[in-house]
This record gives structure tokens, sequence and C-alpha cells, in this order.
């Protein structure tokens, strides 16, 4: 009993074991917020990439791809047909991507994936990273914009899935799968992490009444959303303007004696300018667009034979999701100091893409189309680069189909499994039955082997730093505990010649060690999961206090710093700084427990 009241009196009573228990504190919280943000960044990324890519790539090593993906699916589900779930055929080719902003055209490089949407779908969450579905038009549901202080409904396409669900305008939607939900960005967070659900719950207050709504995760699709569908009306009526004025006006004859029009009056600078003729009108005949007017030349309008067009709001029959790094860039509201993404192609416009032709030797493709929308996964690799075709476009325009049987060549076939745990068994059984001259066999996680080996790395090598760190915890520890056998060789004097044996002396200072260890690790523990667990908060006070963006979505590609607590890291981080504290604590124990009684009662 007496040596627990010694280590309590020691420990009360010396402020330098307080240091001790500060800087073990310090470096288990440390390390927990770090091992708990790297984890969650590890996991996001996995995620976002999983989302991209399905489970196993079946690939040709070349562009050309192979000439008959109908047979090479059934060779696959004769292989491994009792682990596959679904599969998808894709186009994957290099190419370049053109489009106007600001009168400016901007061309960039890309990798081009024909896809079919809904099989695509159905072997990858791809949805949960387009645009109009996280913001809830997809399902037919507008939220007001304006209002932060609340996710609320603002109208309902009708016979849209929000509609047949019972959406209603003025809804306040306050819960989505049992996650609460205050503003519109939650509820966008919410469903991009939908990535593997078939259904999304919500719970809604309508007139004071809550209800209870499901809504099914749809299927990607080539339709464009009602948005977009009227940008594109409005900006085909707006090019059909540019038409009109740059249309030659009609010369009449000699014979006629009708006056023109001051409409029709070619313009004389010699000649005095008639004040008695009638203004021409110069109002636009549209509504402004949905981006500012200054980056839309508008014409004045003009009197001319209008011209016959098919329905404004119709896609070209080639259409694209393309990635948002492509077409946002990060630019300083002059005003309020803030940085917001400025998008430079909307859903609705179209674009010019550029590919070569399958065959030898490979000639440039063209061919215009339809932005239906925007995906942004997350990761700067892939949505600054890829942009999904439809299919058959790519396959018509590359020259991928064979003119005497109607078979479509493919570059690769994405496999999904029932269980990725067989993901091992069914890669082997497919690079057995495929040439491995011809054909790769790889998961997604060997497909982005670098990417994930690289995040690995760092985490281990922050590990190792911030061990080292407690390392230097245990040092002072040792140094501490030497000066105060030191100044306590008195004492342990004294405690010998009353019959303390060397035992007893020696469990005094490791219980001293062990109760240093104990209590900074044990506040270092509720000190760290509390960091994590407010760690956004906390990200938006320093931003506050610093009066910038410490955590920059525009950077990091992530709108709130992810986390993913362990417990068994936690455990280990925990019991890692008490052993090193105890370890630090036995050579001061040894000297302290070998001290002679009468040395230690002369020492002055």
């Amino acid at each position: 009993m007496y040596k627990l009241q010694l280590c309590l009196r020691y420990l009360r009573t010396r402020w330098i074991a307080m240091a001790s228990i500060v800087s073990v504190m310090l470096g288990v919280a440390t390390m927990i917020v770090v091992n708990s943000v790297m984890a969650g960044f590890a996991t996001e990324m996995r995620e976002r990439i999983h989302g991209i890519l399905a489970d196993i790539v079946v690939e040709t090593h070349t562009l050309d791809g192979d000439p008959d993906a109908n047979q090479r699916m059934t060779e696959i589900m004769e292989v491994a047909g009792d682990y596959v779930e679904a599969m998808t055929a894709t186009v994957e080719v290099y190419g370049m991507i053109s489009f106007k902003y600001r009168g400016q055209v901007i061309t960039r490089p890309v990798t081009l994936i024909g896809i079919d949407p809904k099989t695509k779908g159905e072997v990858s969450p791809l949805v949960t990273n387009l645009s109009s579905f996280t913001s809830g038009r997809r399902m037919g549901l507008a939220l007001d914009e304006q209002d932060d202080s609340a996710c609320t409904v603002k109208g309902v396409l009708q016979h849209s899935d929000a509609d047949n669900a019972g959406f209603q305008a003025g809804d306040r939607i306050t819960r989505c799968n049992d996650t609460r939900i205050d503003n519109n960005e939650q509820l966008a967070e919410q469903l991009k992490n939908a990535i593997h659900q078939k259904t999304l719950a919500f719970q809604v207050v309508r007139n004071n009444q809550s209800l209870d709504l499901t809504l099914p995760v749809p299927s990607p699709s080539w339709n464009l959303t009602a948005q977009a569908r009227g940008h594109r009306r409005l900006m085909v009526e707006l090019e059909q303007r540019r038409l009109q004025w740059n249309q030659p006006q009609p010369v009449l004859p000699a014979s006629n004696t009708q006056p023109l029009t001051p409409q029709q009056t070619p313009p004389n600078l010699d000649a005095p300018p008639n004040l008695d003729a009638p203004p021409i009108d110069l109002t636009p005949a549209v509504p402004p667009s949905l981006r500012s007017l200054d980056q839309i030349d508008i014409p004045p309008t003009r009197t001319a034979e209008p011209i016959e067009l098919a329905d404004p709001a119709d896609p070209l029959p080639a259409k694209v999701y393309i990635g948002a790094g492509l077409i946002e860039f990060p630019i300083e509201d002059k005003e309020t100091g803030e940085i917001r993404l400025e998008r430079m192609v909307l859903a609705g416009e179209d674009v010019r893409i550029t590919t070569v032709s399958a065959g030898r030797p490979p000639e440039p493709r063209h061919f215009t189309a339809t932005v239906v929308d925007v995906f942004k996964s997350g990761m700067s690799e892939y949505d600054s680069n890829l942009v999904f075709c439809n299919i058959e476009q790519l396959q018509q325009t590359r020259g991928m189909i064979d003119p005497s049987t109607g078979d479509r060549a493919v570059t690769s076939i994405q496999v999904k499994l029932k269980d990725f745990e067989d993901a091992d068994v069914v890669v082997e059984r497919l690079r057995a039955a495929f040439p491995a001259h011809i054909y790769s066999v790889r998961t997604w996680q060997q497909k982005q082997g670098p990417l994930l080996a690289a995040v690995e790395l760092e985490t281990g090598i922050l590990n190792i730093l911030l061990f080292l760190i407690i390392a230097v915890a245990g040092f002072g520890i040792l140094a501490i505990f030497y000066m105060i056998v030191v100044e306590k060789t008195r004492d342990i004097g004294i405690l010998k010649a009353l019959g303390a044996s060397r035992h007893g002396i020696m469990s005094i200072f490791l219980g001293y060690g062990l109760a240093l260890g104990v209590v900074g690790s044990s506040v270092g523990v509720v000190l760290g999961l509390t960091f994590v667990h407010f760690i956004n908060e906390i990200e938006d006070g320093i931003t506050w206090v610093l009066g910038r963006k410490v955590f920059d979505e525009t950077i990091y590609y992530f709108p709130k710093i992810p986390t993913a607590v362990s417990p068994v890291t936690v455990g280990c981080v925990a019991f890692g700084a008490i052993l090193i504290a105890v370890l630090a604590s036995i050579l001061p124990a040894r000297r302290a427990a070998k001290l002679h009684p009468v040395q230690a009662l002369r020492y002055e």
C-alpha cells in the first residue's frame, strides 16, 4: 500500500511529472488524430476509386479492342459464372476535348470511356458521382439553394421518382439514411455516401408532421435533367438568333420603287444622320441565360425568316459525362474574397471530341457531343482526365463495328463479383483462360496499386515519425526518473533501513512509470478522439481566425476532412505509450534498488 501512496505523492507534488504526462498525452493524441485522418483519406479514396472501376477488369493490350465482346463475356461466364453478379463492356481510348468559354476555345487531353449507363450502373455506383444526383435533380427534386438554414424542397418534377415517392414542394428534409440533415450540403454528402445502396430513406416535415419517404437510387442514363433541358433550349435559341442576325438580307430588284426600311437600308457613313428615323430595337428577344450575360454574346433582334429546328432541348446522338476537373477552376470573389469554383461548361451544352480510328494507320476522328452531366469522384486523377461517352457513338466513330456481322469491338470488360473476397480466385481462373499476351486481368486494387501503395507508405512513415515523438517523451521520462532517484536517495535509504526490499524499491519507480503512462495515455486518448470528432468544426474555427481556408476542397477534393477511427489502432497506440513509459523507468528503478542503505543515508 505504501508503494501506491508514494507513487501518487510523486505524481501530485512533482511538476516535472506533469510535464511527462503532457508529453505522453500529446504524443498519443497526435497519433490518434493522424491515424484517423489518414485512415479516413484511404477509405474515402478506395470508395471513390471503386466507384469508377469494377471489381475485376479484363483489358486488351491494344486500343483496337477485342472484335467480339459478346463471345468474351460468354467465356467469362463459363469460367467464373458462379462468382459473377454483373458485367459491362467498355471502350477506352485517348482523345481531346474542346469547348468555348468566353470566346476562347479550350482544348484538353482526356481519356474517353465508352459505356452503357445501365450495365455500368450495375457494376459500379457511377450515379453517386454525378452532380445531378448529389443535388437531387436526377431524382426529380429541386432544392431551395438560397436558404442555407434548412434543406427545403423548392419543387418536384412531375412523374419523377421524387413525385412517385410522394415528395411535395415545401417539404423540409430532416434525415437521410438515419443521418440528420440541416442543409443542402449535408444532403449532398449523404447522397455521395450512398455508394452501395439501392434505396434512400428520407424523413421530411410537412405541415408540422413527420413523414417517412423512400426513393430508389436511379441508374445512370443519357437523359438530360429538366434544368439541363431548359438551359440547352435557351442556348440553342441564342445560337438561332445569331444565325438569323448573320443571314444576308435579300437584294430588291431595281424596278422595285418601294423604299427600304431603316433596318434594310445599308449604312452611309458620309450622309448626315436621319433624326426622324425610328430607333432600332436592341432589346434581347430571349430571357437571360443561366450564366451571366458577360459570358454570352446576345445579338439584337432582326426581322428574318425563322430557322426550322427540332426540339431545342433534344441532345445530340453523342452524349458524355465530363469530369469536373476538366471544366472547373478556382476563382476569387473580389467582393467577399472567398474562393469559388467557376464552371466553364454546363449540362446541356455541346463539346467537340477528337479521337483516333481503330486499325492501321490510325486517323483522326471528330464528333460533337452533348454534356448530359458532370461527375465528381473526388479523385483528381479521374476528375481532370475522364470523359464517359455512349459506347455506340465511340464504336461508330472509331470504326469498331464489323460491317458484315455487326459485331462491336471493346477494349475492356468490367466484372462485378457477388463477393469481393473471391476476387483472387476469379482473377487466377481468368488469367488461365485468357492469353496473357493479349489480355490483362486485374482487380481494381491491382489496377490502382501504385496510388494505394503510396497512401499506405505515407501512413507508415507518419506512424514511425509520431512513434519517435513518443519515444522522445520516453527518454524524457528516463531523465526525469534519474533526477528523482538522485533527489530521493535519502528517502530510499530510509525505506531500506526500515526493511524495504530491493524488489519493493524497484516496484515503486516502475509503478511511477506505469502511472505516468496510464494517465498520459488515457488523457491523450480522450483528447485525440474529441479532436477527431470535432475536427471539421475546429477547421472552420481556424479558417475564421486566419481568414483563409485551411482544408480547401479545390486542392484536396474533399468537402470535409474524412476520418475513420479504428479501436485496434487506438488500443495499440495507448498500449505502446504505456509500454514506453514503463521501459523508461526500468533503469532508474534498478539504480534505486541497488543503493546501499548506509550510502543512501549519507548522501548529501
